[in-house]
């Protein structure tokens, strides 16, 4: 499972004309799942994503979480973190999970974030989705359940 994760002053997701999730102050954070991703890459990357320190302290150090400065979560579906254009001008999705296995486990870290007491909200998975941030910093973090990078 990979995650690109913005900290942002406010982030929105819009399908057909109409808003489905936005937030303040916290993450945008763009999920893609792989083909054999599991529900440990799921269990991974809510982790990741609850405790990361990226927001600034009084001296101003990355140094406190979401739970730390209140701020909230935009889970949007991205499938195409997993596009492979080593070759060619047209990526493959060929490491990308079909919908049928990717809903249930992206569906399982926003569940999990929940838990953890987060405020989150989200796109609709497999839409066509307007995305609008206004990236805080900037401060953009990759993550990978399987810690390739």
């Amino acid at each position: 499972m990979r995650a690109v994760i913005q900290r942002v002053s406010s982030a929105s997701v819009e399908v057909d004309g109409a808003v489905s999730g936005a937030i303040e102050r916290g993450f945008l954070a763009l999920i893609g799942v792989a083909r054999d991703d599991a529900e440990g890459d799921a269990i991974a990357m809510a982790t990741k994503i609850a405790g990361l320190r990226v927001f600034n302290d009084d001296a101003g150090d990355m140094n406190r979480s979401l739970k730390d400065v209140g701020g909230g979560i935009l889970a949007v579906s991205q499938f195409t973190l997993y596009g492979d254009a080593r070759k060619g001008r047209r990526p493959s999705f060929i490491d990308a999970a079909p919908g049928e296995t990717a809903a249930p486990l992206f569906d399982q870290v926003v569940t999990l974030l929940r838990r953890e007491g987060l405020t989150v909200q989200t796109g609709v998975f497999g839409a066509q989705m307007h995305v609008s941030l206004v990236n805080e910093g900037p401060v953009t973090i990759l993550l990978d359940s399987r810690k390739l990078f």
